[in-house]
């Protein structure tokens, strides 16, 4: 895979730091002890180049619009290590195309792919040491673009940061399965609003249902759309279940966010569907009603958090039901990811990038 543009390089990737305990991480910010990625740009200019600092506090003037008007988005990725030896990131062009579209729909200056590309490069090589062995996590990627400049008015930013950091991660969810909570009392999105954009105040609305449900024993909250007939995702992840007439059933792109593991999961998806094994006979991208999930054979959600994770029960108004962890066709669609991922597979796609070499 090529670095599409960067110099070229044959060093192999330094091994992992063998003072971490990599079999306990959990998903969180595990280290601070890293390097983090910053360019700048002022309106109507173009980005600057990006330099290396150590990861620590951002300097923002009270006024800044980030922080009173909420202009920010980010990006979730992952660097990890392959069979092969190599640490490599997935599919990043994908996270660099719906940064620039959702920078555009926030009267931000897109960030060119590039650039946006670059960067991702240079914190994976900065946190190379940081990046677990294989099998053992992943390095959690954040890029953050925000309106840094300070404007008292209700308007756009003067200026702008784009700021990567990372953390190395574990499971995004404890246990075989996900409890999910379908929430009837707060909607995240409607028609016509900003729910596919990665905008960090599209999060924080959804603490307090999230904290409700998981002190309730739950792992996360399954959301409505604005009419309370059917399903949209997760607070954090895409939603998918499998109905006893073999057919994957996903909400449609439109209100909820076009994530980078949901769009590989569908391509699998649609050749095991082509084989008939684990008995998928189809693959739909429509609206998924309560009963359709409460009638479902097999259920999971997916994200660059959650990966394929398999959902063990969902609970709602209409009634209940406890699935397999994993069922069939989650089973058989993790291992495909895992295997392409992991370098067991050929990546015919040309899904994965090094980081370290053309």
């Amino acid at each position: 895979r090529g670095t599409r543009g960067l110099a070229a390089r044959r060093a192999m990737p330094p091994a992992p730091r063998d003072d971490v305990d990599w079999e306990n991480l959990g998903f969180g910010l595990t280290t601070k002890d890293t390097q983090m990625i910053v360019a700048r740009c002022r309106r109507g200019e173009e980005w600057s180049s990006s330099k290396v600092v150590p990861y620590g506090p951002l300097e923002l003037e009270p006024a800044a619009t980030v922080l009173n008007y909420g202009q920010g988005i980010f990006e979730g990725m992952k660097a990890f290590r392959t069979s092969k030896g190599r640490i490599v990131l997935f599919r990043p062009e994908m996270n660099a195309k719906r940064m620039a579209e959702g920078a555009e729909r926030f009267l931000m200056p897109p960030v060119p792919s590039q650039l946006f590309l670059e960067m991702c490069a240079a914190a994976a090589r900065e946190n190379a040491a940081w990046v677990p062995p294989q099998g053992q996590g992943e390095l959690y990627m954040r890029p953050l673009l925000i309106g840094s400049g300070s404007s008292l008015g209700v308007g756009a930013s003067p200026e702008f940061m784009l700021v990567i950091y990372v953390a190395p991660v574990g499971r995004y969810f404890s246990g075989s399965g996900a409890r999910l909570l379908i929430e009837t009392g707060h909607s995240r999105a409607s028609e016509l609003g900003t729910g596919y954009v990665k905008a960090a105040g599209n999060y924080a609305p959804c603490f307090l249902p999230q904290r409700k449900a998981k002190d309730a024993g739950f792992s996360d909250i399954l959301y409505l759309d604005s009419t309370g007939q059917h399903i949209e995702e997760a607070a954090a992840s895409n939603f998918f279940c499998v109905g006893k007439d073999g057919v994957l059933r996903t909400p449609p792109l439109g209100t909820i966010l076009a994530g980078v593991t949901r769009d590989s999961v569908l391509q699998l998806a649609r050749r095991l569907a082509a084989t008939g094994e684990a008995g998928l006979h189809g693959v739909e991208e429509g609206r998924v009603s309560v009963a359709d999930v409460l009638g479902a054979s097999e259920a999971f959600v997916t994200g660059t958090g959650a990966g394929v994770t398999p959902v063990g029960h969902v609970e709602g108004v209409g009634g209940t039901v406890d699935l397999p962890t994993p069922g069939p066709v989650t089973e058989q669609l993790q291992e495909s990811l895992r295997s392409l991922k992991m370098e067991l597979r050929p990546d015919d796609d040309s899904w994965l990038w090094d980081i370290f070499s053309e």
